[in-house]
C-alpha cells in the first residue's frame, strides 16, 4: 500500500510531468489533416447565378467580379475557420436579406463536411444571421449539376437600427471542415444531383 507521503510524491511526478502548451509555437507537436480543396466555379456557373440574384451587373462587370474572387483562407495558423469574402460591396438595412453566390466550390474527402457560420464580428456588431442558421456543404455537393457553387443567403438581424455595410474582399462568413460518423445499419446509396435543397424531401 502507498502511504500518504508516497501518493504526493506520485501526484508531484504526475503534475510536473505536465506539458506547458502556452509555450508551445502555434501549431507544433499537431499535424493538422488536410482533406479538402477550395476552387471557384466556372465563368459560365457564376454569371448565371449572379444573374439570378444581381439582375443590375452587366456582362463585362460580372467578369470583373469573377477574376476578382478570392479564395477562403484561414486568418491565422490557429483559426479554425476559413473566411469567405464578399465578391462585391453589400449594404443592408435591419430585416433585409440577400443572397449572395460567393462563386466558391469546395472539394474535400468522404466522411467531412463544411460547416459555414457567419463571421463573429459582424454577428455579434450586427446579428449577421445566415437564413439557414448554420450552412451545410456536404462532400458530394462539389459534384452536384451546379458545380457545387456555394450560396449565402443572409440577414442582417439588427435590433438597433444599425445598417450594415460589407465591403467587397471583406470577409462575412466563415467556414469550418468537421469529420462526422453514420450509424450501424446506415445503407444509404442515392446520389446527388441537385443544388441546396435537393435532398430534402
Amino acid at each position: 500500500m502507498y502511504g500518504h507521503h508516497s501518493v504526493r510524491t506520485v501526484w508531484f511526478c504526475m503534475w510536473s510531468d505536465r506539458r506547458d502548451f502556452s509555450k508551445l509555437p502555434i501549431g507544433s507537436g499537431t499535424k493538422m489533416k488536410r482533406i479538402a480543396k477550395f476552387h471557384k466555379v466556372s465563368f459560365e456557373q457564376f454569371a448565371k447565378d449572379w444573374k439570378d440574384t444581381f439582375e443590375q451587373y452587366s456582362e463585362e462587370e460580372i467578369c470583373n467580379i469573377y477574376d476578382s474572387l478570392k479564395l477562403p483562407k484561414r486568418a491565422t495558423t490557429g483559426s479554425a475557420g476559413y473566411d469567405f469574402y464578399a465578391p462585391v460591396d453589400v449594404t443592408m438595412k435591419p430585416g433585409e436579406i440577400v443572397k449572395i453566390p460567393t462563386g466558391i466550390r469546395v472539394e474535400m474527402e468522404e466522411g467531412w463536411v463544411l460547416k459555414c457560420y457567419p463571421r463573429s464580428g459582424l454577428g455579434f456588431k450586427f446579428r449577421l444571421q445566415l437564413n439557414n442558421t448554420v450552412g451545410i456543404i456536404d462532400s458530394d455537393y462539389f459534384y452536384s449539376d451546379n458545380e457545387g457553387h456555394i450560396f449565402a443567403k443572409i440577414t442582417n438581424d439588427s435590433k438597433d437600427g444599425k445598417t450594415l455595410t460589407v465591403e467587397a474582399g471583406q470577409g462575412f462568413m466563415q467556414g469550418i471542415f468537421v469529420p462526422f460518423g453514420i450509424t450501424e445499419d446506415d445503407n444509404v446509396t442515392a446520389v446527388r444531383n441537385g443544388g441546396f435543397g435537393s435532398t430534402t424531401k
